[in-house]
C-alpha cells in the first residue's frame, strides 16, 4: 500500500492536524482517507510512530488514560513543510481508494448487476440451454459491454 518513507509522512501529516492523536485514532483517520478499503496494522503504525518519536519529528504526550499520545514537534512542522509536494499524491492515492468504491456502490448499477446474474443463473440451469443459446446469451453480453465502454 505505501512506498518507503510514505506512512511515515502520512502519520506526521496525520499527527500534525490535531494536538494530540493516538495510534488507533491514526489508524482510524487513514482507514477514512481510504473509504474503508484499508487501514495499517498496529504493527506497522506503532513502530513507525517510534521512528517518528527517535527522530525528532514527533512527542510522546500525556494522553486519555495508559494510551500513548503524540504530538508534531517544530522539526516536524519543518520535515512537513518540506515533504508537501510528497504528501499530496500519497493522500491522492488514498482517498482515490474510496472514490473508486463510492462509485462502484452505486445502488442502481448494483441492482442491475444482481438482475443480471440472476437472469443468467436461471437461464444457464434452465433445461434447454445448448450452444447455440450460449452463444446468443454471450453476444448480448457483449454488445452489453461494448455500449458501457462507449459511456
Amino acid at each position: 500500500m505505501f512506498a518507503a518513507g510514505e506512512l511515515r509522512l502520512l502519520l506526521l501529516s496525520l499527527v500534525s492536524q490535531q494536538e494530540r492523536r493516538h495510534g488507533y485514532d491514526l489508524i482510524k483517520a487513514i482507514e477514512e482517507l481510504t473509504g474503508g478499503h484499508y487501514a495499517p496494522s498496529p504493527g506497522v503504525v506503532y513502530p513507525t510512530l517510534a521512528l517518528l518519536v527517535d527522530e525528532g519529528l514527533i512527542a510522546e504526550v500525556a494522553g486519555e488514560g495508559t494510551r500513548k499520545a503524540f504530538s508534531i514537534t517544530p522539526a516536524g512542522q519543518d520535515e512537513l513543510a518540506q515533504r508537501a509536494e510528497d504528501l499530496a499524491p500519497i493522500i491522492a492515492r488514498l482517498t482515490g481508494l474510496a472514490q473508486a468504491s463510492a462509485r462502484e456502490a452505486s445502488p442502481p448499477v448494483r441492482r442491475a448487476f444482481a438482475n443480471l446474474g440472476t437472469a443468467l443463473r436461471q437461464r444457464v440451469t434452465g433445461g434447454d440451454f445448448d450452444a447455440e443459446t450460449a452463444l446468443k446469451v454471450a453476444d448480448i453480453l457483449d454488445e452489453a459491454a461494448r455500449k458501457i465502454e462507449r459511456l
